[in-house]
């Protein structure tokens, strides 16, 4: 990997060029082109667009089947059997969650992505072994992308006795975060499950991200249930619910009254554009106050066979889906890929395109962001800390 002193003829997104200059892996200045000086080597981007990296705030990197031939996809009827079937495919594997995680990550990486949120199993048949293999390439692919670890109990916490220990027990040796998972629809008891997942939150002082699957008039009120908690709790801004299907529901006053109480928490929302299911109304969240973003979430695995871990083309997706068509809105669809899920995972201003930011950058053939999320251009050049890892 090529450390880089200077990028010359940057396009910004309001279609000036200008050099950016790189110091101890930051952002030191962006300004007009000028002759090389000689201090540092330097990349000329030929009037290619340069962004800041992309941020997946929702994988699972011990989920994936990369590395390995094309698996046939077994459906399952309900979440339930879906993850019974996943057990026995993961258990059965020859290759190691540490391998099929790197795999991953380099993936990632050569479509943009500089930083990712995984999910990791935490369970009784599991135990924390998922957690140390990820823990292990976090600290393996640390100059190519910065990691963040949910204990997630992907076979429920009531309904798998010991799992509650084991989660308290992930976070004292390494996650970043608590995680759930349908709190009615796994567990059969919303306050049970909920009352585990806040309650290590606040004894070992992290985040939470929950999956939550369960739709209409339930789901939205687990989504108010988690709001209220969280403001009891003082973790505004550092809770997240990804999927949020009951978002998608047709009754318009539930889905108002949730959206207000979520925003009032800075509970923020991931979406994956799910396929055949209902979505959360992004546009109609976002007037409303609340954060989305975005995650590829399954990338080739026992849950999805889609899915190539190219975020931008995710937010293109969703984009889509939603018809977002406006370049206002194209640019908030970009959003959901970038500066919404730095927002949700905390970057602050160590991200983005600006002086003192980490050079966390990438940059592709086009004209405008618009373009770029529309055409999605092959051949990006990606900088981690002001490092090239993949051109």
């Amino acid at each position: 990997m090529t450390m880089i002193g200077r990028l010359t003829n940057a396009r910004l997104s309001d279609g000036r060029l200008v050099d950016i200059r790189i110091a101890d892996g930051r952002i030191a200045g962006i300004g007009p082109v000028s002759p090389a000086d000689g201090d540092a080597p330097s990349l000329n981007l030929k009037g290619q667009l340069v962004l800041p990296g992309f941020v997946d705030g929702h994988v699972h990197l011990d989920k994936t089947l990369l590395g390995l031939p094309l698996q046939p996809h077994q459906p399952g009827a309900s979440v339930a059997e879906r993850i019974a079937a996943e057990k026995a495919i993961l258990s059965a594997l020859p290759v190691s969650v540490e391998s099929r995680a790197r795999a991953m990550v380099a993936q990632l990486s050569r479509h943009g992505t500089t930083t990712l949120r995984s999910h990791v199993d935490i369970d009784t048949d599991w135990g924390l072994s998922n957690l140390h293999a990820i823990l292990r390439v976090r600290e393996a692919v640390r100059d190519v992308m910065d990691i963040q670890i949910v204990a997630f109990p992907q076979n429920g916490i009531i309904r798998d006795p010991g799992t509650a220990a084991l989660l308290d027990a992930a976070v004292a040796e390494g996650a970043d975060l608590i995680g759930g998972l349908d709190p009615a629809g796994i567990d059969g008891d919303i306050n049970g499950h909920l009352d585990v997942v806040f309650g290590i939150a606040e004894r070992r002082g992290v985040g939470i991200d929950i999956h939550l699957h369960d739709g209409g008039a339930l789901g939205c009120f687990e989504l108010r249930d988690i709001a209220a908690r969280t403001i009891a709790a003082g973790l505004q801004g550092r809770v997240a619910v990804a999927h949020a299907f009951a978002l998608g529901s047709n009754d318009e006053t539930d889905v108002a009254v949730t959206a207000e109480a979520l925003a009032r928490a800075e509970v923020a929302i991931m979406t994956n554009e799910p396929g055949p299911v209902p979505m959360p109304p992004v546009m109609r969240l976002l007037a409303a106050g609340v954060t989305v973003f975005a995650g590829c979430d399954n990338i080739r695995d026992a849950w999805s066979p889609y899915g190539n871990g190219d975020l931008l083309e995710r937010a293109m997706l969703i984009g889509y889906r939603q018809g977002m068509m406006t370049d206002a809105a194209l640019q908030e669809a970009f959003a959901l890929a970038t500066t919404a899920p730095a927002k949700v995972l905390g970057l602050g201003a160590n991200y983005g395109l600006a002086v003192g930011a980490w050079a966390d950058l990438v940059a592709m053939q086009a004209g405008s962001v618009a373009e770029a999320l529309l055409t999605r251009p092959p051949g990006r050049v990606v900088i981690k800390r002001g490092r090239v890892v993949s051109a």
